[in-house]
């Protein structure tokens, strides 16, 4: 088929006035901007036409109803889309205005959706392909949550993807695993139109998208996207699947500009006024600039009002649930936690201090996840195919399978980056709280799906195992070094490096409560000393950084340490003090949650009197702002190398020893 020249077939045309309105907006409020991607939204206006009239299901006036359908735009630069489709049904925070206001500073119509600017918005998208695996984990959440919640639940995840999408290597991984666990209720709307930015797809990839999904275990259908009835039937069957759908629509791209449809001048940039004015005349839309005629608004709207009936009805079907079923679904989609909790792990760290294990910080992690998970019920645990390694699992995780979406437990495959975004698409479902696994070295893997988490103020759990080069005859390429570092530079994030089994359990306790902060659990492979033997019903590590053991003489030298070297930089306390010189240890588990602390606390902490010296077994970027100019760093500023941990430490230097010789030579 030539698509440059693809024409609808015959629609009604009052589908055709509806999605020309698309049309217009997009065009309109691109070329005011003088920014944007016109083209998706013109080539797709009459998939998501049928789409938002036929099958959505959603209310304008209850837009976070649960049971509402998702719908995900994944190719988020085509955002005027979801913005017009918005402002035409009815959401009342997206105006005229807003949409006169696209890619302007404050305004709700970012370039790129924003989760939480307006409501409607269900994912923030834009990096291409994340929209579609945070997509999967909608779906995914949709099925464990009717598998507790069956009278209430039941609803399907629409996205419209491009091939920018297709082509990132995480629809791969998403794709996979949807067809995996059959998630059945996930139909995707291809936007097929065979041009990128640079020019025609064929430039770069010749992939059978068809048989691609195919091999993965989805449906697949193809139409013409400018066909509606087409469109609406190939929808219709899709929802009766007992597989994932793809539905691939043969589309133009800029359909109705004439000079550039079909092409990718009409991608990225606006379409000019000459273009509109003939564009106009092409797709017979004689109104002015941003002016939608009543009748054509009044269809709009009243696809806007036909999701009420729907929603009332769901409430009736709430208010029929026995009432502590009903409070727990309410507690669930609100994040809460239970108000035994707190008492549970405050037992538990009184018991740690007294049995003093030394475990390794991963082991710590999974034993107060038994705890954890003993008393949240919506805690949904996983790994990257390092379960044995990351000990994310306890007891009362069932796995999560294709004929059982009852569990607790989830097998993400070696798909670091998928497994991170589907987080977020659960995170954003609302009911459950994830948290994943994986070695700390592959946060390079999953970093732009923990960026998102972070921007979307998601609360989604990373544990982080295997954190240094303490995981010893792996080598350097499973040895983070830089990636502490990287991930605190990252703006709202929590990460959290603790030192032995009772802050693991404070950090986990803190990860839970910041609901709107994702959490880096940074875990060691080596077994660890207890640092804290006297037990507090405080939770030390809320404030960062902490006093661990005070000078027994006058104070000359601070150490500052996290995680596996906080145990050695107890030990270089012992050696100064030997020799009467007075040492302090401060254990720093968060900076982020230090930083957040009053002046005279940070002070009074790092004491800035003394020799400061930060002992962490990662690079040395950013430790100055603790240390000052003259302090010092033991650490690691190279890539390490494949021997056993204790034979590591000592290569580098990162030693009890070197500690007492850069204070010496600092005092």
């Amino acid at each position: 088929m030539n698509k440059i020249g693809l024409k609808s077939s015959p629609n009604s045309s009052k589908h055709d006035d509806m999605a020309n309105a698309i049309r217009a907006l997009s065009m309109d409020a691109v070329q005011a901007a003088n920014s944007g991607h016109p083209g998706m939204p013109m080539g797709m206006a009459d998939v998501a036409t049928v789409l938002f009239s036929k099958f959505l299901k959603f209310d304008p006036a209850k837009p976070n109803w649960p049971d509402r359908d998702r719908f995900i735009l994944s190719a988020g630069h085509g955002s005027m889309l979801l913005y017009s489709l918005l402002y035409l049904t009815g959401y009342k925070d997206m105006t005229l205005e807003e949409i006169k206001n696209f890619r302007q500073l404050g305004s709700k119509t970012a370039g790129h959706p924003e989760f939480g600017h307006a409501d409607g918005i269900e994912t923030t998208t834009g990096p291409l392909g994340q929209g579609l695996a945070m997509a999967v984990g909608m779906a995914l959440a949709e099925k464990m949550q009717a598998a507790r919640f069956k009278e209430i639940v039941d609803h399907y995840t629409y996205v419209i993807a491009g091939d920018g999408c297709l082509m990132e290597g995480i629809s791969h991984e998403a794709i996979s695993f949807a067809g995996h666990l059959k998630l059945n209720k996930l139909i995707v709307l291809w936007d097929d139109n065979s041009i990128s930015i640079d020019g025609s797809t064929d430039l770069a990839v010749s992939d059978d998208q068809a048989k691609r999904f195919e091999a993965h275990g989805w449906d697949v259908q193809a139409v013409n996207g400018h066909d509606a009835a087409e469109i609406e039937k190939a929808i219709a069957a899709a929802k009766l699947s007992d597989k994932p759908s793809m539905i691939a629509c043969r589309t133009t791209i800029g359909f109705g500009a004439p000079n550039k449809q079909g092409t990718s001048g009409v991608h990225g940039a606006p379409l000019g006024e000459d273009e509109i004015v003939l564009a106009r005349k092409e797709l017979g839309w004689p109104h002015a600039p941003f002016d939608i005629p009543n009748d054509i608004l009044d269809k709009w709207r009243c696809v806007g009002t036909m999701g009420a009936r729907h929603s009332a009805a769901w409430e009736e079907s709430l208010k029929a649930l026995p009432a502590d079923t009903r409070s727990e679904f309410k507690s669930s989609l609100r994040g809460d936690l239970p108000s035994d909790l707190e008492d549970a792990l405050l037992e538990y760290k009184r018991q740690l201090s007294e049995d003093a294990p030394a475990w390794a910080t991963r082991k710590s992690s999974q034993e107060v996840l038994k705890v954890i998970n003993d008393k949240v019920d919506n805690t949904v645990g996983g790994s990257a195919d390092l379960t044995g390694s990351n000990l994310t699992q306890t007891p009362q995780m069932k796995p999560v399978t294709a004929e059982d979406f009852s569990g607790r437990y989830i097998y993400y495959g070696v798909r670091e980056f998928g497994m991170a975004a589907i987080m977020n698409g659960m995170a954003l479902h609302k009911g459950f709280i994830p948290y994943g696994g994986t070695f700390m070295v592959f946060t390079d893997y999953a970093r732009p799906a923990i960026r998102l988490s972070a921007l979307m103020e998601q609360r989604v759990i990373y544990v982080m195992t295997h954190d240094s080069i303490g995981l010893g005859e792996d080598g350097p390429t499973h040895q983070p070094v830089e990636h502490l570092a990287a991930l605190r530079a990252m703006p709202n994030v929590n990460v959290f490096r603790p030192a032995d089994a009772v802050e693991t359990a404070e950090c986990w306790q803190l990860a839970l409560q910041s609901k709107s902060t994702p959490s880096i659990l940074s875990l060691s492979r080596q077994g660890l000393d207890l640092a804290r033997k006297t037990h507090s019903t405080e939770n030390l590590c809320a404030k960062g950084g902490y006093e661990l053991a005070p000078s027994n003489l006058e104070a000359k030298v601070t150490l500052i340490a996290t995680g596996s070297e906080v145990s050695i930089a107890l030990k270089a306390q012992k050696m100064l003090e030997s020799e009467g010189i007075g040492t302090r240890v401060v254990s720093m588990p968060c900076w982020e949650l230090f930083e957040k602390q009053e002046d005279a606390y940070k002070k009074e902490t790092l004491q800035e009197d003394t020799v400061r010296i930060a002992v962490e077994a990662g690079c040395s970027m950013g430790w100055e702002r603790y240390t000052g100019t003259d302090g010092g760093f033991i650490g690691i500023d190279s890539f390490g190398a494949s021997a056993p941990a204790g034979d590591l430490y000592k290569h580098f230097g990162i030693t009890a020893e070197a500690i007492v010789a850069s204070a010496k030579d600092r005092l």
